[in-house]
């Protein structure tokens, strides 16, 4: 089931005339709902066909859902709908990455859905701290993410800009310049960044914080739906002025989306 939302026009925010951008929220190993997106944004283009697409995915792509193997190589090897395609880093891949030269965070990631992400694999999570069981695990991963996984992983963005509009996975800290912005908050950030209501100069697009329905502020627009259990993926749509959302449902009424 499809959810789609009418067309709202922000004043103040735009992207640049002729193009459209679809943002995607946290995925989280649910590649079903990556694929019914993915055929709605499909729809979406050949209905109404921009002069330019970009698809931009907010990061969190693995853990916790059943399927991030296949979630992680649609989006290096599965067909691109949009003219560019962004693959942003989220806090859960920047732990893999970090897993990937220590394995002693192998339980700490396991803790965090990392579990889910070694079955997809085809790895057999750790059995408890016991060294051994760590060393098998690590050497298992590293060898199932071989064949561009692991070069897809430390190729993800930061960031990216389109128009008055920054896409992140978490935010930014709104107590530093721009160019001073670190990795840790650009994946990790919460506060102060969620209660700041302070004017950016541009609308933060970010994901990491799961909220029931899409959280719209003057100064950002959190698209975390919680996928892996609510079985709503988001993605904003943006043409010119207007904003529109494309959303999966496993629910029988769609909710709203709210407004701040």
């Amino acid at each position: 089931m499809a959810f789609f939302s009418a067309a709202r026009t922000d004043p103040q925010h735009a992207v640049p005339d002729g193009c459209r951008v679809y943002a995607i929220g946290d995925i989280h190993g649910r590649f079903d709902l990556l694929l019914d997106l993915q055929e709605q944004i499909k729809a979406d283009l050949e209905a109404f066909p921009p002069e330019e697409s970009v698809e931009i995915f907010l990061g969190d792509y693995i853990d916790r859902g059943p399927d991030s193997r296949a979630v992680l190589e649609y989006l290096f090897a599965g067909e691109k709908l949009c003219d560019r395609r962004v693959c942003l880093k989220g806090n859960h891949e920047a732990v893999l990455l970090d897993v990937l030269s220590d394995p002693s965070m192998l339980p700490y990631w396991c803790g965090q859905g990392g579990s889910a992400t070694l079955r997809s694999f085809g790895v057999a999570p750790p059995s408890g701290g016991d060294q051994r069981s760590l060393v098998t695990c690590h050497q298992a991963l590293l060898q199932a993410l071989s064949g561009g996984f692991e070069q897809f992983l430390r190729s993800l963005a930061l960031s990216e800009s389109v128009g008055h509009y920054f896409f992140v996975h978490a935010g930014i800290d709104p107590r530093r310049p721009m160019r001073a912005q670190r990795e840790e908050d650009l994946v990790w950030i919460r506060e102060p960044f969620l209660s700041s209501g302070r004017d950016f100069g541009f609308c933060v697009v970010h994901g990491h914080t799961p909220r029931d329905e899409v959280d719209i502020r003057p100064n950002r627009i959190d698209i975390d739906t919680r996928a892996f259990a609510s079985g709503r993926l988001t993605c904003l749509v943006l043409e010119g002025g207007e904003r529109r959302f494309l959303q999966t449902q496993d629910v029988a009424e769609p909710e709203t989306v709210r407004r701040r």
